[in-house]
């Protein structure tokens, strides 16, 4: 598999064909769940039960290689104007490679289809979301996240993720200009 090394939001059509990227099919939900528990052991990602995941496949993006997930990552509607990425997770051993990027450009992508304007992260991985176009926000700026998922995070209301968000907007003129 090549380098997934598309660098800006939406260079992506050849990352994405290179890396394999596609939607989840029904099949993937036991790969992305297993992901997901490994990630959660970590306290890296919110655990999402098995229900939820058949509930919400069609926002799962995932990277294959040899026929088998290696990666994940969620583009999550919550608003008319605003999504939230989650779940991003590669295996270990497949990481640095760019495959975390990808799907979250391929997200993007889906995003900027779909006519969703911000999207935004809850992460630890800062400089990671920032080298993609993110920026800081308020978490108080995302009320409804903490309705929504983080009540049910072990860490709440103590909270040590930082919220990133990206207006794809001003993406696209700049990547016009």
């Amino acid at each position: 598999m090549e380098n997934c090394t598309a660098t800006e939001p939406f260079e992506m059509c050849a990352a994405i064909q290179a890396c394999a990227v596609r939607k989840a099919r029904i099949a993937d939900i036991p790969a992305i769940k297993q992901m997901i528990d490994a990630e959660v052991r970590g306290g890296a990602v919110l655990a999402r039960t098995t229900a939820e995941l058949y509930e919400n496949v069609r926002d799962f993006h995932i990277v294959e290689e040899d026929g088998a997930p290696i990666g994940c990552c969620a583009l999550h509607v919550d608003l008319e104007d605003l999504a939230e990425l989650r779940s991003l997770i590669v295996r270990p051993g497949r990481r640095d490679r760019g495959i975390g990027g990808t799907l979250v450009r391929s997200c993007l992508f889906e995003a900027h289809e779909l006519g969703i304007p911000r999207l935004y992260a809850l992460t630890r991985s800062v400089r990671f979301f920032q080298r993609i176009g993110f920026h800081i926000v308020d978490k108080q700026t995302l009320p409804h996240k903490v309705f929504r998922d983080c009540v049910r995070c072990p860490s709440f209301p103590e909270c040590d993720e930082t919220a990133l968000l990206i207006d794809l907007r001003n993406a696209a003129a700049d990547a016009e200009a």
